[in-house]
């Protein structure tokens, strides 16, 4: 691995196409949560509702512009070129390597989800591709990461998509909530349907917290190669190390908000109680940014076991 602005560059589109993955993912959930709510054009929860339609689609656009850039890097990276020189090498990338096939599942999930986010109608055709281009974006991703290694029908590209996947959901419905959409339900008269959908939202993230352990513990034994030396004496591990930090710091606000900050503005309903619960949901989203980074930062690193020989 060699640091250089090529690879900045790399490392900062993929932090990039991870974060936006995941807004337009927890975007379009709480989207689907709120549309009951949000029928009537002064409904106290419509005006969440457009800021979940808006970053959806606005995070859509930033994944497949990101994809791009992450393209023409690697493809400068691959043959060892300039970043103008990448742009007559990307269609051999792309046709004979499995980066290509990979990156091209990808941008191909990315692009119709940005169609559908500007879908007027909710039906159950939209929602299918939705979430059919959630699952090709996810699986394209873990193809382009050193799950590949191991091959394109392993069981490390399934666990890897799984994780990308339910880290998608867990951190992407954190950044949305926190960033974007709860803030609109701030007043008093939309205090039920913020009640509701924090409760929903802490549910839901409780189970993907379950599978984002179980899967990032399988990459990080599998990144590690069983040797804990792995972690401790190469750049790989303490990168690991680093995000490891990260989502204990991240559990650690959830679980603040999930068994202190909610219980008690479920009772109260008050609007400190509100604020208390969006302001550590606000820092979990931090938190999230700096673990989505160190995910860029990985995938693009030497595995431990490989720099320890």
């Amino acid at each position: 691995m060699r640091v250089d602005g090529l690879w900045i560059g790399q490392v900062a589109m993929a932090a990039l196409m991870n974060i936006a993955f995941a807004f337009a993912v927890g975007s379009a959930l709480l989207g689907a949560w709120l549309a009951n709510d949000a029928q009537a054009k002064i409904a106290p929860a419509r005006p969440a509702w457009l800021r979940a339609q808006r970053s959806m689609q606005a995070a859509a656009i930033v994944l497949v512009l990101a994809d791009l850039g992450w393209l023409l890097y690697q493809a400068a990276e691959m043959a060892g070129v300039s970043l103008p020189e990448a742009i007559g090498v990307v269609p051999t990338m792309l046709s004979q390597t499995h980066v290509g096939f990979g990156w091209s599942i990808a941008f191909v999930g990315a692009l119709v989800l940005a169609l559908v986010s500007f879908a007027r109608q909710t039906n159950m055709l939209r929602n299918a591709l939705l979430w059919l281009a959630v699952i090709a974006v996810a699986g394209g991703k873990a193809s382009l990461g050193h799950a590949a290694d191991a091959g394109v029908a392993s069981a490390a590209i399934g666990m890897q998509t799984l994780h990308v996947l339910t880290t998608s959901v867990w951190g992407g419905l954190v950044l949305a909530a926190g960033f974007s959409v709860l803030p609109a339900l701030g007043t008093s008269i939309a205090r039920g349907v913020m009640i509701r959908t924090a409760s929903q939202l802490s549910n839901v993230s409780l189970v993907a917290v379950v599978f984002v352990l179980l899967s990032g513990a399988f990459n990080a034994a599998r990144g590690a190669g069983g040797s804990f030396d792995a972690i401790t004496g190469s750049t790989w591990g303490h990168v690991l190390t680093l995000k490891l930090v990260l989502v204990a710091l991240a559990l650690a606000l959830g679980g603040l908000n999930r068994f202190a900050a909610l219980p008690r503005l479920r009772r109260t309903a008050a609007t400190m109680d509100a604020h208390t619960f969006s302001n550590v949901l606000y820092l979990e989203a931090l938190a999230m940014l700096g673990i989505f980074a160190a995910a860029a930062v990985l995938s693009h690193s030497v595995p431990g076991y490989v720099a320890l020989g």
